[in-house]
This record gives structure tokens, sequence and C-alpha cells, in this order.
């Protein structure tokens, strides 16, 4: 059976329109990669949807880049839904903003990037107010963290129990220790809350690029799907940042030899159906 997937993690932008001032730093992503060139890379992978990650451009042009993406699906159906940027630290006062998102039908969540703040950014009250302001909305959230965040993480999500969070990468393991503490601890104990979903995207970004293949991520990924359940898991690929370690086709068959123990409706539940109902794609 032909495998059928939901990418719930990818970016589009275009230098020429935007500027990205976290690619400085990243001279081999310093172009524009759009569907067209997704498409290309994806090969004989049966890509029925996606779903669009901001992409970090300057906040005041994020609502720009919400107008820009939709304009792409017009050519690219694909593209079945947003995750946007949102300045939840405004608090209670962001609620005009979220109505302005919620203008653009292919909007159903909101990405505001906690790894790039200091610590104590999450459990702020203003960001905490900013983030239940979501739930009125019927908007999710990504959570876009290394390990080291995962603590405040689990004191947000906490007061939150009406928002839709989902882990984007695992939450950012640390893949060079020896240990899996404390990043396995708090997985646990995030998972115990049932309104949080994680991505198994952008690893082998985040891990060793010498050893990220099979065993060497296999326990991280073991955990989560344990701890989660198969319910609450998703594919992504984080897409075009993953080129930096991996091409798409294989993460992907890294990902299905990963599961090859999961049954027909447990693998349709990982690639496509978890990412379809916590998106609310059509």
């Amino acid at each position: 059976m032909t495998l059928k997937l939901i990418d719930s993690h990818v970016h589009f932008w275009d230098t020429n329109t935007f500027r990205l001032s976290w690619l400085d730093e990243l001279p081999t992503l310093q172009r524009p990669f759009l569907p067209d060139d997704l498409r290309e890379e994806v090969g004989d992978i049966t890509l029925e949807k996606l779903v669009f990650i901001q992409a970090e451009v300057a906040p005041d042009e994020a609502l720009r880049e919400v107008e820009w993406v939709t304009s792409l699906a017009q050519s690219a159906p694909a593209i079945a839904a947003i995750a946007a940027f949102a300045p939840l630290e405004r608090g209670d006062a962001v609620a005009g903003y979220l109505e302005q998102l919620q203008e653009h039908t292919l909007v159903t969540g909101v990405r505001r990037l906690i790894k790039s703040e200091a610590l104590g950014f999450a459990t702020q009250p203003s960001f905490i107010a900013g983030v239940q302001q979501l739930a009125a909305f019927d908007l999710s959230f990504d959570i876009c963290i290394d390990h080291t965040y995962l603590a405040d993480v689990l004191q947000l999500v906490a007061q939150c129990p009406d928002v839709r969070f989902v882990l984007d990468h695992i939450g950012g393991p640390d893949f060079t220790g020896r240990t899996m503490q404390p990043w396995q601890d708090h997985i646990t104990e995030l998972a115990q809350h049932d309104n949080v979903w994680c991505k198994l995207s952008g690893i082998p970004t985040d891990s060793d690029d010498a050893r990220w293949i099979d065993d060497h991520i296999k326990p991280f990924i073991a955990h989560v799907i344990d701890v989660f359940g198969v319910e609450r898991v998703m594919f992504g690929s984080d897409w075009p940042v993953m080129r930096l370690a991996s091409s798409y086709p294989r993460w992907v068959t890294v990902l299905q030899s990963l599961t090859s123990h999961f049954n027909e409706a447990e693998r349709h539940q990982l690639f496509y159906q978890n990412a379809a109902a916590f998106y609310k794609l059509p």
C-alpha cells in the first residue's frame, strides 16, 4: 500500500521578498525555497497535504507572510494550514492580532518561538495570558524549544488546559550527550497532559549528523511514542532546514524503518491522520 503523508512542519520563504536574519549563519539556505522545490525533492513520495509553519520573518512582516503563503496555496493546494506568528507576550491585548489572523481561513495555529528567548519567557504572566487567548479563537500552539526550556513549558501547559499544544522537534533533546535525562522525564510529564501532541520533526538537523540514523535516534523516538501514544504523535520534516542534514526521502525512509512494527492503522495515524486532526485540516 502506498504511504500517504501529511507533513506537519514545512517552511517556505522567498529571500527576494522577506528578510530572514537567522539565515545569515546558514548560507546554503539563503535562497528561495518554494512549493515547486519541495515537489521536486519529495520525488515519488505521496505528500498529500502540508502545514506551513511561520519562518521567523520580522514580526512586522508576519501578517504579510500569511498573505504570501495564502497566495502560494492557490497554485499549491497541498498547503492545507498555516501556523502563523503572533506576539503572545502582549497578553490579553493580543486578541486584536488573533482576530486579524482569523480572517485568513488557512490559519489554524500559532507559533511564537520560545527557544530564541531567555529562560523564563514562557512563564511570564503576560505570555501565559496570550497563550490562553488562543483557546477562544480555536487556534493551536506550536512549542519550539530545546530541552533546556522543558521545565518552563511544563509550567505553561499546566496553566493552559484549553489550548491544543504540539511540541516541535520532540523538544530538542541533547542527542550528543551520554544520557537522555532530564529530557526523558520532562517528556514523560508533558505527555500526561492530553492536550499536548508531539512532532517527529527536525530530528536530523538537531542530532549529530554523523550518527543520526537508526540506532542513534531510535531511543528518543521510541520514548516519545511510548509516552504520547501513537494517537498524539505526527510526522513532520522541518523542510528545508532539514536539508542541512538529510534529504526528504531519506528522513521518510528512516522513520518508516523505525516504526516498521506499526500496523497499517497506526502508520496511517502517525504519517497522516494525527496531523489532520490536530490542525483541523479539510
